[in-house]
């Protein structure tokens, strides 16, 4: 029996998945960890964090499952994007490293929208230049820490951080390089007119592959520590939405894939380099060779209904939160909820974006709220899935929803009657890191295709269609749609 591994590399834990050469989940093992918040706004995490976690997971899972672990034929790496990792000629770590989560490079995006044109830095890139990416970050630490620079020789991601210390190799996969915004997005590799302009030289950047290929095999000393075959390889693997929309089978036009979780994101795979002229959707490489997808991310989701659970109705279980809210009809009265909360980042770019109620009157019950809160968060998302719409992306078929909310047959109907669409959930629900293991399972020459991997493995479980509520959320969605431009000026003026 062939075996796999997928490590997913996240903000809070390592995660190591086991898989068999059929796609069966045999075991998952992880091990957490926490984040430094040295001032307000940043956002950093050691290196070594995830190096101790991987090597932990690896060794619980094995332990776990009992195989025979000669039999592992690969490793596939995921984990979270756009993380800034500095090493020196040595390869070793300078800083901790910079999280995607950081916002304290305001200053470095308009810097780099100016060096480069926003419009031919989307053009280029795919996206506009965020606080979230990479780029910025490291014109940061250009600016602010030049003797951390002055040592730099290697630029890596986080989850390649966990390939150097299991090959020796510097390497990255073509989704994760996408979201650094380093990226010539149609040439599927760095851009020397991007790098060149911010004064990064090429040769600091690692070589890029696609998720399917090999980028190095472990070392000796490693694979005994693990206790796993010597030179085992380890693949490309992706950035943990790519990955994560591989573990659910979204990896061809005309399906999307919806997280419904703390944050949310809609995931649509193009066949061919699809730009919102905006940036208002992020544009990367998929982790399948010769595929991108676009991408929607709302920063308050299901966290939203965990907020209004906590302050309302602290430890309720949430299907008895929500059984009352099947009662209310479509629409909740008139009552609005704008999901804001943290933020919003698709549609509207905006850290002072914040949330609302609107249109409260004595006759709301709390179930009305968190009706409300359901339809706001779908309505939030179906924003994303507009622009894709908006942007040539045609056809869609379904749309596979994943993550903590999908648990809700109330809020899988309402997103099936905003977004006009079938919602279907699927059989796998480990997400990213099997997403990695399949890729890998796929390099290795076990399935043919990552779309073959993705028959052979994941089937649908349930689905739901757009229901009698269709044409009562087509009315009132553009009055939602309405209410972030009419109360901006007000979100700004309250800080």
């Amino acid at each position: 029996m062939k075996y796999f591994i997928g490590i997913d590399t996240s903000t809070t834990a390592t995660k190591a998945l086991l898989m068999n050469e059929s796609g069966q989940v045999l075991g998952v093992a992880s091990n957490e960890y926490s984040y430094e918040i040295p001032q307000p706004l940043w956002s950093e995490q050691s290196p070594d964090l995830w190096w101790h976690a991987t090597v932990e997971s690896i060794k619980e899972v094995l332990a776990q499952t009992g195989i025979d672990a000669t039999g592992v034929m690969g490793i596939g790496l995921t984990g979270q994007m756009h993380g800034l990792v500095l090493l020196d000629e040595k390869g070793n770590s300078l800083r901790p490293s910079i999280l995607w989560n950081d916002q304290r490079t305001a200053a470095q995006c308009d810097k780099i929208r100016e060096m480069l044109g926003r419009e031919n830095l989307i053009q280029i890139t795919g996206n506009d230049a965020l606080t979230g990416f990479t780029a910025p970050k490291i014109l940061w630490v250009q600016e602010n820490e030049p003797e951390i620079w002055s040592q730099t020789r290697h630029i890596l991601l986080p989850k390649d951080y966990v390939r150097y210390k299991l090959t020796g190799e510097f390497a990255s996969d073509r989704a994760g390089g996408a979201g650094t915004i380093l990226f010539d997005l149609s040439k599927r590799d760095w851009s020397p007119e991007v790098l060149s302009t911010l004064n990064i030289p090429a040769e600091y950047m690692p070589p890029t592959y696609e998720g399917t290929e090999i980028t190095g095999t472990l070392f000796p000393e490693v694979a005994d520590e693990l206790g796993l075959p010597v030179n085992t390889p380890v693949f490309g693997g992706g950035g943990d939405q790519a990955a994560s929309a591989v573990g659910t089978g979204a990896v061809r036009s005309g399906v999307v894939s919806l997280s419904l979780g703390t944050s949310g994101v809609v995931f649509a795979t193009t066949d061919t380099p699809v730009i919102e002229p905006e940036g208002r959707l992020h544009a990367f490489c998929h982790s399948l060779p010769n595929k991108w997808h676009l991408m929607g991310v709302m920063l308050s989701a299901a966290g939203s209904l965990r907020w209004h659970r906590d302050i309302f109705a602290p430890k309720m279980d949430y299907d008895k939160l929500l059984e009352p809210a099947a009662n209310i009809p479509a629409g909740s009265d008139g009552l609005f909820f704008l999901p804001y909360l943290t933020g919003e980042r698709t549609p509207y770019p905006d850290p002072l974006a914040r949330g609302a109620f609107v249109g409260l009157t004595v006759r709301h019950s709390f179930p009305h709220l968190t009706r409300a809160v359901l339809e706001g968060v779908s309505f939030g998302l179906c924003d994303s899935f507009e622009l894709m719409k908006s942007s040539g992306l045609e056809n869609t078929s379904q749309v596979r929803v994943t993550g903590g909310g999908a648990r809700s047959l109330l809020w899988r109907q309402i997103l099936a009657d905003v977004f006009a669409a079938e919602i279907v959930t699927v059989n796998t629900t480990e997400g990213a890191a099997y997403g990695a293991a399949l890729l890998a399972a796929t390099g290795s020459g076990v399935f043919r295709s990552v779309e073959e991997a993705c028959d052979a493995t994941i089937k649908i479980s349930s689905c739901t269609k757009p229901g009698e509520n269709r044409e009562v959320y087509g009315r009132i969605y553009p009055l939602y749609r309405n209410l972030y431009p009419a109360l901006k000026n007000t979100f700004s003026k309250t800080e």
